[in-house]
């Protein structure tokens, strides 16, 4: 799938690989990695899917999207047995933010679901700023349809 691609495209699944060291006495995931492997998540979709890195976003285009809201949900224990595809999904664009779902599942099973908030602002001053017209057009190909 290329950067752009309708609404309706698969979503976007980033992969990734639980290690021993992510993990507390108890054996399952040490509960700060999940937000960590959402963000690597979003970054990756925004590599990947819109064509531009969260580094080349703040370098080339002078905007940075800070976070506003993180909230998590835990369904299943994540457990380094098993590789965790995280989907990501963003769910809205506004003015000067955008909403994304995140689910994280194991062997098909739901894990984590997700929803976070980020805030597009200009690099050094922390102004809120639209997203540039090609990236929102972008983002919205990939916001399913209501």
């Amino acid at each position: 799938m290329a950067a752009g691609e309708p609404a309706g495209a698969a979503p976007f699944v980033h992969r990734v690989t639980v290690g021993w060291g992510d993990c507390d006495p108890a054996e399952i995931a040490y509960t700060p990695r999940i937000p960590a492997w959402a963000l690597e998540a979003l970054e990756a979709f925004w590599t990947q899917r819109i064509g531009v890195s969260w580094y080349a976003l703040h370098a080339e285009r002078g905007l940075q999207t800070p976070f506003a809201h993180l909230a998590f949900d835990f369904r299943a224990p994540v457990t380094p047995r098993l590789p965790l595809d995280c989907e990501v999904v963003p769910t809205r664009l506004g003015e000067h933010s955008i909403t994304y779902r995140v689910r994280g599942r194991q062997d098909g099973r739901l894990c984590f679901e997700g929803e976070l908030v980020s805030v597009f602002v200009a690099s050094g001053g922390m102004v809120p700023h639209r997203p540039p017209d090609d990236l929102a057009q972008k983002i919205r190909d990939f916001i399913p349809s209501a």
